[in-house]
């Protein structure tokens, strides 16, 4: 059983040797430990202290591509270099590693094909109150559209194994995190966490400006790939919410144009309940559509599994 574990990396010379240092040399039950980073860009001695160190893949992108390519770049080199589990990890040093161990036993026993850290954000200090209200606001969220039971479901330091690396592609453009949490319900992998707790931070975070950007595009990303999985949901509920506003507003106007047939406000009630039933329908031509787009997608990502078990085979 080989385990790869991975760091990605940008401009992390003061804490990159000081992560490879903590990363478990031993577990139970895997015969082979291996470490990747993927350089994601960096400008500083990032590479060449990985390689000083020996670790075994040292993956480059020319310039920054974000966490979501560095995500497709070091799964597709775990796939190819044959790994059955393979663990995210930070790269300043935020985690403590000896958790490792615990997110592998999980998939080991069979019981978890993704397993996530819960940083238990509600008891991190550095975190001030309107963070801690968000990062369980947005968690909730995740939690109901992605029907997982993980309470912090966007923390991205998690264990996949095998097969949830065939099954799980990347489609957006801030964070894999939020994406392949609602496509793991969506493709029947089962979701398992563990408590830990962080160790202090040596740093802000790169990948948004503030909260608010954060709230936006995690947002964002959770409506989209709930629609591109769950269109009849999205849809079918707007086109309800719709048309019950337009028979609610129609059965209105014939009401009081029975009462009083010579007022002139009920030409512009008449015209907006033609609003209403335009976008009523409007949105049920978009469940229709989206839905077969959505059949045709399960159908190529059927294909798609298939084509990487056989080429990383």
């Amino acid at each position: 059983m080989k385990l790869i574990i991975q760091i990605p990396c940008y401009n992390e010379e003061k804490t990159l040797l000081e992560v490879l240092k903590e990363l478990p040399k031993k577990i139970e039950w895997i015969t082979k430990i291996e470490t990747q980073i993927i350089d994601d860009g960096s400008n500083d001695n990032t590479k060449k202290i990985a390689k000083d160190f020996g670790v075994t893949y040292i993956l480059k992108h020319k310039w920054n591509r974000w966490l979501w390519e560095a995500f497709k770049t070091w799964v597709n080199n775990a796939l190819e270099n044959n790994a059955d589990i393979l663990v995210n990890t930070d790269w300043d040093n935020q985690y403590p590693w000896k958790y490792i161990k615990d997110l592998v036993k999980l998939i080991l026993n069979n019981k978890a094909e993704i397993v996530l850290w819960d940083r238990q954000t509600s008891k991190i200090k550095h975190f001030w109150v309107l963070k801690k209200f968000f990062q369980f606001f947005w968690s909730f969220i995740v939690r109901f559209f992605s029907w997982t039971k993980v309470p912090d479901s966007v923390s991205w330091f998690r264990a996949y194994s095998k097969e949830s690396l065939y099954k799980l592609n990347v489609t957006s453009s801030f964070s894999y995190a939020v994406d392949t949490l609602i496509q793991a319900w969506n493709k029947w992998l089962k979701v398992k966490h563990i408590k830990i707790k962080t160790n202090p931070p040596t740093r802000k975070s790169r990948l948004f400006k503030n909260i608010f950007d954060h709230i936006y595009k995690t947002g964002k990303i959770i409506l989209r790939v709930y629609a591109m999985y769950n269109p009849l949901k999205i849809f079918f509920s707007l086109w309800f919410i719709f048309f019950s506003i337009w028979t609610i507003w129609i059965w209105r106007f014939l009401y009081f144009f029975y009462l009083n047939p010579n007022n002139t406000w009920k030409i512009q009630s008449l015209l907006l309940s033609w609003v209403f039933i335009i976008l009523a329908f409007g949105f049920f031509g978009l469940w229709v559509i989206w839905d077969l787009i959505a059949k045709n997608r399960k159908l190529i990502e059927d294909n798609l599994y298939l084509t990487k078990k056989n080429y990383y085979k």
